[in-house]
């Protein structure tokens, strides 16, 4: 059993809780290189969103396709400088030629340009390019697959390919605008864009492996744990349902409120752990007897505390040692015990716990 606290506090800085799901960057050959990039060309049929958040400054990519682990492609980001996707026939060294462009002082349109002036496979590529200083670019090649095209809005952009249709970019596209005034971090505004396309039908090919993923830089201090300022890396590399679970990882270890249920727990097994903490002398020792009621049913601070302190006079982990508070699990129990019978007590509180049992029936 574990405290799970009754509150929870979001903030700004709230979004350094996505550290720990910060990913590293797959070496070649490891588990997260699909065996099909070994052969042939690397082709990204897909959507995505590049965009910049003008507040905090963050840059970010999202994408989707229905290939296997789009996240080693497609999204290129760079603190303080901006953010790539390069997709369709994908050429991976795009996502840093761009953004040492733009590091070195050039327009998205300008490095944008120059990066497709020396690709003899311009045609056949889409990329889509969002600078931090507010300037966005887009390329969709002519022998890309239909549907292709792509958005373009203040502060991001929107490019697809092998889609539905139309309607899957104006769907991301509309839905990144309308959160633009929400003060949501931009990780989870791109996110919600991937599932505003996603619900048009997103990538038309069905049968196939899904991945998505969502990437984050912010170069503003105190705000990565990582040198390069990269803050949310989520790479679902292959599920059935890839947007919906990067979701799901996205809220669930960004400690998004409603994403769990906060409560105490409560019932008949939180009192008899009062009953033999209070025969201990560790709980409520100033009362001959605990009064009654419903509180002496619910696990909370207090209690979580008393463990904590049995915990460590019996050499179990504690808090200190990285266990939750209040731990209660079947090595606590089994210590309680031994102190009891140690203490001649175990007798008495057991007929006192038959007695509970008794009168709740």
């Amino acid at each position: 059993m574990r405290l799970t606290p009754a509150t929870a506090r979001l903030s700004t800085t709230g979004l350094l809780a996505l550290l720990s799901i910060l990913v590293a960057r797959p070496p070649a050959g490891s588990a997260q290189v699909p065996e099909s990039w070994r052969d042939g060309d690397l082709v990204f049929h897909t959507f995505s969103i590049a965009a910049v958040d003008p507040e905090t400054g963050e840059v970010g990519v999202a994408v989707t396709t229905r290939n296997a682990c789009v996240g080693n492609g497609v999204p290129w980001v760079r603190a303080g400088v901006g953010a790539v996707a390069t997709q369709a026939s994908t050429r991976t060294e795009y996502g840093a030629e761009i953004l040492d462009r733009l590091a070195g002082g050039q327009s998205a349109a300008a490095a944008l340009e120059a990066t497709l002036a020396a690709d003899p496979g311009a045609d056949r590529r889409q990329i889509g390019v969002a600078a931090v200083d507010g300037g966005v670019a887009q390329h969709t090649g002519t022998e890309t697959n239909a549907w292709a095209g792509h958005r373009a809005g203040a502060h991001y952009v929107v490019q697809g390919n092998l889609l539905r249709g139309p309607e899957v970019v104006d769907a991301v596209a509309a839905a990144f605008e309308a959160s633009a005034a929400s003060g949501r971090h931009l990780s989870d505004r791109l996110v919600a864009a991937l599932e505003a396309g996603q619900a048009f039908g997103g990538d038309a090919r069905k049968g196939r492996m899904q991945s998505a993923a969502v990437r984050v830089a912010d170069a503003r201090e105190g705000m990565a744990r990582r040198s390069d300022g990269e803050t949310v890396f989520i790479h679902v590399c292959e599920h059935p349902a890839a947007v919906a679970e990067l979701r799901r990882v996205h809220d669930a270890v960004g400690g998004t409120l409603g994403h769990r249920v906060l409560q105490s727990f409560a019932g008949s097994d939180v009192e008899q752990l009062k009953i033999m903490l209070h025969a201990l002398g560790r709980y409520r020792a100033d009362l001959e007897e605990l009064p009654r009621g419903p509180d002496l049913r619910v696990f909370d601070a207090e209690i979580a505390t008393v463990v904590d302190g049995f915990r460590a006079a019996r050499g179990l982990s504690t808090p200190a040692d990285g266990s939750p508070a209040g731990l209660v699990d079947a090595e606590t129990v089994s210590a309680l015990w031994e102190a009891l019978d140690e203490r001649g007590l175990s007798r008495e509180v057991r007929r006192r716990i038959r007695t509970l049992t008794r009168i709740r029936r």
